[in-house]
Order: structure tokens, then sequence, then C-alpha cells
């Protein structure tokens, strides 16, 4: 099995409701995202997925949230935004506009970054 990973980033501020303690006020984060795609063969090519186009979905994804207040946003106006919610979104959103590749790559997990040391990943 090959996987190939990209690595991008967005600012957004959140708050997590029901929860007791500092995540329950109005707070920010500069997010990491790591995507992660696996497969059992390389293209003609050679490749697993072209970067480029796999940053291009990325992108269009993480756009949508870059410097907005999550909990105003679709899901998260009812799911809180949770890392790990906001690692499943992704992963969901950039399913629907990630290429169906003949080689049957697919997006294996996706990984969110709240600070250096902390991040929740969803793995489908």
């Amino acid at each position: 099995m090959y996987e190939v990973h990209v690595d991008e980033t967005f600012a957004a501020a959140h708050n997590l409701r029901g929860y007791k303690g500092k995540c329950e006020d109005l707070h920010g984060h500069n997010y990491k995202v790591r995507v992660v795609l696996a497969g059992p063969e390389l293209d003609s090519v050679g490749l697993l997925y072209d970067f480029v186009h796999l940053k291009q979905v990325i992108q269009g994804v993480i756009r949508s949230l870059d410097h907005k207040y999550l909990n105003e946003l679709s899901p998260f106006d009812v799911l809180n935004p949770s890392a790990e919610n906001i690692a499943r979104y992704l992963h969901d959103e950039m399913t629907k506009q990630l290429h169906r590749t003949p080689n049957g790559a697919s997006i294996a997990a996706v990984t969110v970054w709240e600070t250096e040391t902390t991040a929740a990943t969803y793995r489908s």
C-alpha cells in the first residue's frame, strides 16, 4: 500500500459548547491539516496521486473555514467544532471533491492540529 500526504494550514476561531474550561470561551488557532491518501497501485507516471491536485482539493475546502468563526458555519453551528469533528468534516468534504483515480487512491486519514502538540485524526 502506498501513501502520500499533504499539509496545509488555516486560521479560525471557535469555542466549545458544553465544555467546562478555557476552551468554552472564544479563542483561535492556527490549524495545521494533514491529508493522507492511500492506494495499492501507482499510475503510469509512478504517482499515487498528483500533489498539485491534492493541494487544490484541500485548499478549496479549508478556504471556506479560513479566518472564520467556526461556530457560525454549517455544520459547526450545531456540531461542536472540536478538532475531532473538524477532521471528520474535512475528510467528508474532500472525499466529495477528490477526483476518482483508476488506481484506487482514496483519503485514508485527516489530522488536524490545534497546537504544535495537540492533534486529532479521523481515519476512513
